[in-house]
């Protein structure tokens, strides 16, 4: 908001104050919203001037309601319509009227050239590959604005439109998230244009510092005032680590926890914090879950909130209260508990947009994934605004858990505003990979592996991207797994909102945070496979590379993927220890994008081509391929793409899990 009646933060807080009592109409512009990327104090309060945020993305136009083709999972390729320009098409991903700002781009696999059109301009402001825009490439959206992290791309960055937004791309078949805001009607907003990246060079360059080491985001102030805790606690026992008058604010909230090894998981599940502001609690989560990775210390630095190895744990949000805080932890553990840190109070002008700091954590044991269905991240009722989630699981297998789309709902929606195309797309990565990264606005810190095995930790912040409620907001987020198992789950939410307002969490338990423990892996093995991930590669379109998969043998399978069509094909190499004549055998995996094939062995076919088409992800049984004649060291395995089932998504990818050899017996 370029006007002024944003600044600095407490400055700022004074400032916004004033520009509301006048009833002032701050004008929208590129240089505020980047200030607005950094500014945490924001978050406090209730927008002015007021917007939505809302979402377009490729989820699967099956999903149509509760009770038709909810959890369709068809998430790519889908959009607002096709348009000929000239002699190509464009495929439109968002199509607004303004006032507004798109705020978050992000795709798993982006695709041809991007446009984005502005209050129905015939020519585009900003024209580029899709790869460059998202992936740090394009000049003046650098890194940390974009770039690709753990295989999802991301593009951070306030583009305003006075009247109208149309993005679109020339390609299709890709998976995409176009987050934006969309103000009143007559908010003044000053449009983009591509000299905003020069013309304010040295701003991007202030706020790319701030997000790359978020830490710095708010240096301590002349006035504030450190009040410093050290309690031990017992079993059972509870303690208050301060207690202050208002108007004020919490600005920061350090607590140096003293590492005993293997990352202090119980212990730090068992201490609850709980925070009480004017008289409503409004914060109670485990310690290590409500700074962002639950359970233990899993190092990271986002902009609200951040840890590392040592244990530091320490949170930035800004908390502001009218008359009274008060912290609290209690330990619901068995044994005694150290807690040290500091609080960092400063003078906040209390205003009627003045909004309380609110952080909920539920857990969910044995969650059985055998049916789909939406599981609660948070329900309240109230004037606020949603500010993310820190996500925790643990999978007993390496298979994929989080096909699941995120659904929010705002101020009464039948028909969420935010719908997904997968809980890793959300976060911010994509293709379920097991990669820790680490970002100002969304972070993996942990995934224990092999593939998704194990504990991982996962957070995501809405600062640009916040959305605001004046009536009551849900978020749900499917629980998608590809196999049937059981898993424990648990979430911490955070926003803000009016006083009184309502929220659906229960009462923490000594049994919700006694921590399951997690089973050990066991690769499993065919004796004498030959493993399709370490076959060598010798020929190839698209991208071919091992992927995680539970029940493989070894753990992995060689998928190829991206790019091939019909007539392509893959030559894998294979070594034979001894020439002879073989009987051979190979086990596959089928999906709704695999295509249909013909196997040869050194030229030779092996029998009609195969359909790995299946209506989700399985293993086949053992195949017989034929017998065939085999050289001493390295023999060719082929797979030529021939077409697809008529079901399936056309993308005609396929997976080797593993070959067998068997001799044959000589008559």
């Amino acid at each position: 908001m370029g006007n002024g009646c944003r600044s600095g933060w407490l400055r700022g807080a004074v400032v916004a104050a004033a520009c509301l009592a006048s009833g002032l109409a701050a004008a929208v512009d590129t240089a505020g919203l980047l200030r607005e990327m950094v500014d945490l104090e924001g978050l406090a309060a209730f927008p002015s001037p007021a917007f939505t945020c809302r979402q377009f993305s490729s989820y699967d136009r099956a999903s149509v309601s509760p009770t038709q083709n909810w959890f369709a999972n068809g998430d790519r390729g889908h959009f607002l319509r096709v348009e000929e320009v000239g002699e190509r098409k464009e495929y439109v991903l968002m199509d607004a009227e303004g006032p507004g700002a798109v705020v978050r781009i992000w795709s798993a696999n982006p695709e041809g050239v991007l446009r984005l059109y502005l209050d129905r301009g015939a020519a585009p402001v900003l024209e580029a590959p899709m790869k460059d825009v998202l992936g740090g490439r394009f000049p003046g959206l650098p890194r940390p604005f974009s770039g690709e992290r753990s295989r999802g791309w991301n593009l951070y960055f306030p583009i305003p439109y006075a009247q109208h937004c149309k993005i679109t791309s020339d390609r299709n078949g890709f998976y995409y998230h176009v987050n934006y805001r969309t103000y009143a009607e007559g908010t003044p907003v000053t449009s983009f244009t591509p000299s905003d990246l020069e013309r304010l060079r040295g701003e991007i360059e202030r706020v790319g510092a701030i997000l790359s080491s978020p830490g710095g985001a708010q240096p301590p102030l002349p006035e504030a005032v450190p009040h410093r805790f050290d309690v031990a606690l017992p079993a059972g026992g509870s303690a208050a680590l301060g207690s202050f008058g208002g108007p004020q604010a919490i600005q920061r909230f350090r607590v140096q926890w003293q590492p005993s090894g293997d990352r202090d998981e119980p212990a730090l599940r068992a201490v609850i914090l709980s925070l009480t502001f004017d008289g409503e609690t409004t914060v109670e989560a485990p310690l290590g879950d409500f700074f962002g990775s639950g359970p233990g210390i899993d190092a990271f630095e986002s902009l609200p909130l951040s840890m590392n190895a040592e244990g530091v744990l320490e949170s930035r949000w800004l908390m502001p209260f009218r008359e009274r805080a008060e912290i609290r932890v209690r330990n619901l553990g068995s044994g005694t508990a150290q807690v040290r840190g500091e609080v960092t109070t400063v003078p906040y002008p209390w205003t009627d947009a003045s909004l309380l700091f609110h952080a909920k954590w539920r857990v969910q044991h044995d969650l059985s994934t055998a049916e789909k269905f939406d599981w609660n991240y948070l329900s309240t009722t109230g004037k606020g605004v949603f500010a993310g989630v820190a996500f925790a699981l643990d999978n007993p297998v390496k298979t994929w858990w989080g096909e699941g789309d995120e659904k929010i709902y705002v101020d009464g929606e039948t028909f969420p505003s935010h719908f997904g195309t997968g809980t890793e797309d959300y976060f911010g990565y994509a293709w379920g990979s097991p990669d820790p990264f680490s970002h100002a606005y969304h972070n993996q810190p942990r995934c224990d592996g092999p593939g998704n095995f194990g504990r991982t930790s996962l957070n995501r912040f809405h600062v640009l991207d916040r959305i605001p409620f004046t009536r009551d907001f849900r978020f749900d987020m499917e629980i998608w797994h590809w196999k049937t198992c059981t898993i424990h789950a648990a979430v911490t939410a955070y926003w803000y909102a009016r006083p009184g307002a309502r929220d659906g969490f229960a009462a923490l338990t000594a049994d919700d945070v006694a921590l399951r423990p997690a089973p050990e892996y066991v690769v499993p093995r065919v004796e004498g496979a030959i493993e399709g991930e370490k076959m060598t590669i010798l020929a190839k379109t698209g991208t071919v590379e091992p992927q995680p998969w539970d029940g493989t043998s070894g753990g992995f399978h060689m998928w190829w993927r991206h790019g091939q069509k019909p007539g392509d094909t893959l030559v894998l190499g294979f070594e034979v220890p001894q020439a002879g004549r073989y009987r051979v055998f190979g086990r596959f995996l089928k999906a709704v994008d695999y295509g249909v094939a013909q196997l040869a062995v050194n030229g030779v076919k092996a029998g009609e081509p195969m359909d790995f088409f299946h209506d989700g992800v399985i293993l086949t049984g053992e195949i017989e391929l034929g017998t065939f004649d085999l050289a001493q060291g390295r023999n060719r395995f082929e797979i030529s793409i021939t077409g697809a089932n008529e079901k399936a998504v056309k993308s005609y990818m396929t997976g080797v899990d593993y070959l067998l050899l068997r001799p044959a017996q000589i008559r």
